[in-house]
């Protein structure tokens, strides 16, 4: 009887994988990096992949129990993905979860102010978040305009994505086009 709880994570897990991948995929691609000032760090990495996880969860967070669900265990692949990539940065195994509770809570925080800009179309303040995060020590930092409109741009598209294609996997980011000034 307990192994019924396990099943329904073992059925999506074909559909958590195929998201999951497309999702990092959408992180991956070099015109952020080349034409959005997105820097090409580890850390310019991570914030790339936050930005990602944070529209497509901001998008599931309006779907039914099953997208939900899903987003739950992309978010548990998300933060498995972290861990990993921790530990072959060379970190030891007593300071990763420090590590993991400061990265998570930067991804909350992240959650939080991109979400107040997205959520009231705010384009300034959405560019002026990124720029603090992405390049937080550097007072001669790029705008991030353009990263902050494909995002503005993205939560449009992905509101249209319908439930089925969600609860399916299938779930795309928009591709970045030209640079936006």
């Amino acid at each position: 009887m307990i192994f019924g709880l396990f099943a329904k994570k073992n059925r999506n897990r074909a559909i958590v994988d195929r998201q999951y991948a497309s999702l990092t995929s959408a992180a991956r691609i070099p015109f952020f990096y080349t034409d959005l000032d997105v820097p090409d760090t580890v850390m310019g990495r991570f914030e790339m992949l936050s930005v990602v996880m944070i529209l497509f969860f901001r998008r599931t967070a309006k779907s039914g129990i099953s997208g939900q669900e899903l987003a739950q265990e992309i978010m548990d692949a998300f933060f498995q993905d972290i861990d990993h990539s921790i530990r072959e940065l060379g970190i030891g195994d007593q300071a990763v979860p420090k590590r993991m509770k400061k990265l998570a809570g930067m991804f909350y925080g992240r959650l939080e102010s991109y979400g107040k800009a997205l959520e009231a179309g705010d384009a300034p303040a959405l560019s002026a978040a990124l720029r603090r995060n992405f390049y937080p020590s550097d007072a001669d930092a790029p705008s991030m305009d353009g990263l902050g409109g494909w995002m503005m741009r993205a939560q449009v598209a992905l509101a249209a994505v319908t439930e089925d294609d969600i609860a399916r996997g299938l779930l795309t980011l928009p591709e970045p086009g030209k640079k936006e000034q």
